[in-house]
């Protein structure tokens, strides 16, 4: 890769003019990042023939998670180089199922993390979104 910024082929686009990640030095900085799938539709969320939507925060908070790992990826690290979380919900009463979820992937070894309640996310089918920092050494002093 030669860019310290960067849009990933074959992931949701962004909703705005920003890259997915940016890497500055050795810290790699994760956009604000949902359930949202390359194809648009949101994982953990589904509306039945009746129009009742249903949106699952177990499911959207592992998507998110997902996403950020393979992001991670893209930047040459992994989501155990994240050192830092900043979780948005949009209903608190989703953070039990979200906490649930947050501690498959990461323990108190892990990243330091905010959980902040929202008025709302660029969709209403989202309920939550997460942007993440990672430390990863550059090898050799250049881009990754």
């Amino acid at each position: 890769m030669s860019s310290d910024a960067m849009v990933i082929e074959g992931r949701a686009v962004p909703r705005g003019r920003f890259p997915h990640f940016r890497r500055a030095g050795d810290f790699i900085f994760v956009s604000g990042t949902s359930s949202r799938r390359p194809d648009n539709s949101i994982a953990g969320a589904s509306v039945d023939h009746l129009g009742a939507t249903d949106l699952d925060i177990r499911a959207q908070t592992r998507a998110v998670i997902e996403n950020i790992g393979g992001i991670l990826e893209a930047a040459g690290a992994s989501l155990r180089d994240v050192v830092e979380v900043s979780t948005f919900l949009v209903d608190m009463n989703d953070f039990h199922g979200y906490n649930q979820v947050y501690g498959e992937y990461f323990d108190q070894e892990g990243p330091a993390r905010t959980t902040v309640a929202v008025h709302q996310l660029p969709h209403p089918h989202l309920r939550i979104e997460i942007k993440a920092v990672a430390y990863k050494p550059l090898k050799g002093g250049t881009p990754c």
